[in-house]
C-alpha cells in the first residue's frame, strides 16, 4: 500500500511540477512576445508552489528523505537510537495532526465559510487550502507506518 502512495503522490508532484512549467513558460510568452500578459498565470504558480512545497513535504516524510539532525543517535547505542527515533516519530504524528490535519481543516472551513475566492482564476480558496489536512494526514499515514515497523 505503502509504495502505492509513494508512486502516486511521486506522479502526481511531476503532474504538477509540469502544469507549473507550462504555466510559467506561457507567462514569460505572453508577456514579452504578445506584450499582452496572461491574467491568471502569476495566481495559478503561486497555487501551484503551494502545493507542491506541501505535498512535497508529506512525500518526502514518506520516504524519509527529511533533514535531519543525528548527532545524538549517532553517539547512542541500539536501544537509545530506537527509543529516540520512536519519540521524534511520534512528535512529527502529534504536529502533523494539529498543525496539517486541525488547523489546515480549520483554514479550509473559515476559507469556505467566508466565500473566499481567489482574483484572478475566482477559484474558491478553500480547494487551494484543502492539500494541507491532505498531507497532513498522509504524514500520519507514513508516520504510523514507520511507527508500526519500528517497534516490531
Amino acid at each position: 500500500m505503502r509504495s502505492k502512495i509513494d508512486a502516486f503522490l511521486g506522479k502526481t508532484l511531476v503532474l504538477i511540477m509540469s502544469i507549473m512549467v507550462i504555466n510559467v513558460l506561457w507567462q514569460v510568452f505572453t508577456r514579452y512576445v504578445t506584450g499582452n500578459p496572461s491574467s491568471f498565470t502569476d495566481e495559478l504558480a503561486r497555487y501551484l508552489m503551494i502545493w507542491i512545497g506541501v505535498l512535497g513535504a508529506a512525500y518526502v516524510s514518506g520516504r524519509n528523505l527529511h533533514v535531519a539532525i543525528d548527532i545524538l543517535p549517532t553517539k547512542s547505542n541500539k536501544k537509545t537510537q530506537k527509543l529516540l527515533k520512536t519519540i521524534v516519530t511520534l512528535l512529527v504524528i502529534l504536529f502533523a495532526l494539529f498543525a496539517f490535519v486541525i488547523g489546515g481543516s480549520r483554514l479550509v472551513y473559515l476559507s469556505y465559510m467566508l466565500g473566499q475566492q481567489s482574483p484572478a482564476l475566482q477559484l474558491p480558496l478553500a480547494v487551494v487550502y484543502v492539500i494541507i489536512p491532505v498531507s497532513g494526514l498522509l504524514i500520519i499515514y507514513y508516520k504510523l507506518s514507520d511507527l508500526k515497523k519500528l517497534l516490531s
